[in-house]
């Protein structure tokens, strides 16, 4: 099998595509670009994706307890059950801040709204009459008013009332009770911005020390993961319930706004917007948007007492002295209840006294202005290495290693998160890798396809399927090195070759003799069989390489059979055609030998060499003197499962010194005739030295005028021969 060297191949097989047209590199980078410009713009589904990531660091690690001066007046539904539903008259509110007063709470602030007037005051309850005499008039005057009485209690201890701000225009304004300062750019432009407001009476509020909106941020899938320290009215802004609540303990009066650029660290950041809000000795972190990440823990029950048990003096008498007090309710009827990063539902109090815990205490989850970038450069460099990688070794372990290289930036990722409460989102930048990967593996998948599809193009008109498909899947097989195994061949010759070329025209002998070899061919394929050579008319077959085959004796024999067969049909049609076209005669060999590929690297050729291959020819060529047209060898016998035949003799083959035993295969059906029979008494006289053996050939021979072998021996032994040993001096 001989085959032209390709310059544009290396030696391994491996096409050598200029840069310019590596498709796979191209359209690789193209996509890390794209998922470059998608983590640079942020658009929803990479956000999601990046904090879900985020909630899963929060339940794996939640934020850890610690007590801190933050209690929450519980109107829980226990609470309900005692003392009635919602709402109370606002008498009994007043009397659980007077007893939270009286137990040394240092704020009170209220997670509710007090929108209308209390129904049960009793100048509600009697109507007013609009043509009353004076002294009536004045005598309703004098009935108490629970939300002044309310406001009254409040006034008596440092109180943040609340306020709801929504996306409706309403002309409803809250009162601004505290004042900002601003350090940087305006933070106006990156605030959430409402057009109304659902406000307490104004009654209520103006007794109250500060007043912040209740607000909280929901994200996609109705999750609470920030809160705003800061929101804005049309173009006022105003503080959260946690700001204010902040201010009021500390009794300060201005709120300053840190944002991008203030305090000359505009050269250093990356980004605009908020960065963070100082509230007296407290100094907040935030998103650009002016949020806290709130970092939750787990249900912790000290963080609660129960608004029945302050308003029945059953709580200890330390259990609210010095703390921010929030008031708000649990309840699920009272519809205040979100979902958390942790998998849970709590109530918006709960994660307004959060928030306040984790800043009194100084534990802020963060995310640098620099993060963004952290994770760009992240995505690049391990785009670029995957790209890099593998280029040089390949799919598997560029996934291998890759694989340790997002491991690690996970592992990172995670380290900052449980050590230093830093949020960085390795997962986008891993799914990019893994898309920039995959489509890369993809394309060289079909590179190779298409170079598959040429191997098999190219050589699978000459060598047999097996040694295709071992070079399309292993082509750095087809070096120069050889390897010594036990084979089988194949050698045939078509009788009267030269004289049919020379007396035919070849536009008529040509395609014959191509529609001839083309049926040698297949028939060889069938079989297991690998094409060695093909020369003018003689086909040269081996098996048992490249792939080595147990059978490869048995295939031989039984290929040499099918050739035979269908050489004799072939010759039959082309002689009825008035076609001259002769006998094959084939010849089949076993033995060691050594295969590889042989030649240089403009040209080689896979060939096996040895003694064996010439035993082969020279049993082909012993055809045209044995009247045979298959010979087999004992070596092949001897390696066959199954072999029918009949013995030929002890040969010596031109070149040869020492005898070779030689068979004639059969089919199942000749070997069962009769005339098998007799040939095997005759020739078993003949070994014996039995002079009757020339008598039984005689006989054979007359009554099987057409057997070739039979009339061979008849003849030597009428010559005066004896015995199986026969001497051929030609080849």
């Amino acid at each position: 099998m001989t085959t032209a060297g390709n310059p544009s191949r290396t030696r391994a097989g491996r096409t050598r595509v200029p840069l310019w047209r590596r498709y796979e590199l191209w359209l690789s980078i193209l996509i890390l670009a794209a998922a470059a410009a998608l983590s640079a713009r942020e658009p929803f589904f990479i956000v999601d994706l990046r904090e879900r990531v985020f909630d899963a660091y929060q339940r794996l690690w939640p934020r850890p307890y610690i007590p801190s001066p933050v209690r929450i007046i519980d109107i829980d539904e226990e609470s309900l059950a005692k003392i009635g539903q919602w709402p109370w008259p606002r008498t009994r509110v007043a009397e659980m801040v007077a007893k939270a007063r009286d137990a040394g709470a240092a704020t009170i602030a209220f997670d509710m709204l007090f929108v209308e007037p209390d129904r049960t005051s009793p100048r509600l309850v009697l109507p007013r009459l609009s043509d009353a005499p004076p002294d009536i008039e004045a005598w309703l005057s004098t009935l108490e008013d629970h939300d002044e009485r309310f406001a009254d209690v409040i006034a008596t201890v440092p109180t943040v009332a609340g306020f709801a701000l929504v996306p409706e225009p309403s002309p409803a304004r809250p009162l601004l009770k505290a004042s900002f300062a601003f350090s940087g750019e305006s933070p106006k432009p990156f605030l959430t911005r409402y057009s109304g407001a659902v406000t307490t009476l104004p009654v209520i509020v103006a007794a109250a020390v500060g007043n912040g909106a209740l607000n909280v941020t929901l994200a996609q899938g109705g999750i609470v993961r920030r809160l705003p320290m800061l929101l804005r009215l049309d173009d006022q802004i105003y503080p959260s319930l946690v700001t204010e609540a902040l201010r009021v303990v500390q009794d300060v009066d201005t709120i300053v706004v840190e944002s991008a650029g203030g305090s000359g660290e505009a050269a250093l950041r990356s980004a605009t917007g908020i960065t963070h809000v100082r509230i007296g000795a407290f100094t907040v972190p935030t998103d650009a948007e002016g949020h806290v990440w709130a970092y939750f823990t787990e249900p912790v029950p000290e963080r609660y007492i129960p608004a029945w048990k302050v308003l029945a003096g059953e709580m200890r008498p330390d259990a609210l002295a010095g703390m921010i007090v929030l008031v708000g309710s649990t309840a699920l009827g009272l519809q205040d209840m979100h979902a958390t990063p942790l998998g849970q539902v709590a109530s918006g109090v709960s994660m307004h006294a959060q928030v306040l815990e984790q800043i009194v205490n100084g534990i802020h989850l963060g995310r640098p202005d620099w993060a963004k970038g952290a994770e760009l450069v992240l995505l690049l460099g391990l785009g670029a290495f995957v790209l890099l990688l593998g280029e040089r070794v390949g799919a598997v372990l560029t996934a291998l290693f890759g694989g340790f290289a997002v491991a690690a930036a996970v592992g990172t990722s995670w380290y900052a998160f449980s050590r230093y409460a830093l949020l960085f989102d390795p997962v986008f930048p891993a799914l990019a890798v893994l898309s920039v990967y995959i489509v890369y593996s993809l394309m060289r998948h079909l590179r190779a396809e298409r170079e598959q599809r040429w191997i098999r193009g190219a050589f699978s008109s000459y060598i047999s399927p097996h040694l295709v498909d071992q070079l399309v899947t292993s082509p750095d097989q087809l070096s120069l090195s050889g390897e010594r195994r036990e084979l089988s061949f194949v050698f045939t010759d078509l009788a009267g070759f030269t004289g049919l070329i020379e007396t035919s025209e070849p536009t008529a002998i040509v395609p014959v003799l191509n529609t001839y070899l083309d049926g040698m061919i297949r028939i060889a394929f069938d079989h297991n069989g690998t094409v060695d050579k093909i020369v003018g008319d003689a086909v040269h077959v081996m098996f048992g390489a490249p792939i080595a085959d147990t059978r490869q004796a048995d295939n031989a024999v039984a290929c040499a059979l099918a050739f035979d067969a269908f050489a004799r049909r072939f010759a039959e049609e082309q002689q009825a055609k008035g076609v001259p076209f002769g006998e094959t005669r084939i010849g089949v060999n076993s033995g060691s030998a050594i295969v590889g590929n042989f030649g240089g690297r403009q040209r080689f050729d896979y060939t096996a060499h040895g003694d064996a291959i010439n035993t082969a020819a020279r049993l082909e060529g012993a055809n045209k003197y044995l009247g045979t047209l298959i010979l087999v060898s004992e070596d092949t016998v001897r390696q066959c499962s199954r072999f029918t035949g009949r013995p030929v003799g002890d040969i010596v083959l031109k070149g040869k010194s020492r005898p070779v035993r030689i068979y004639e295969p059969l089919t199942e059906d000749s070997a069962a005739r009769p005339a098998n029979a007799a040939y095997l008494q005759a020739f078993e006289a003949m070994v014996r030295g039995d002079p009757d053996a020339k008598d039984r050939f005689a006989v054979l021979a007359a009554e099987h005028a057409d057997d070739g072998l039979v009339a061979f021996h008849h003849h030597r032994l009428s010559n005066g021969e004896a015995g199986t040993t026969i001497r051929l001096s030609g080849k």
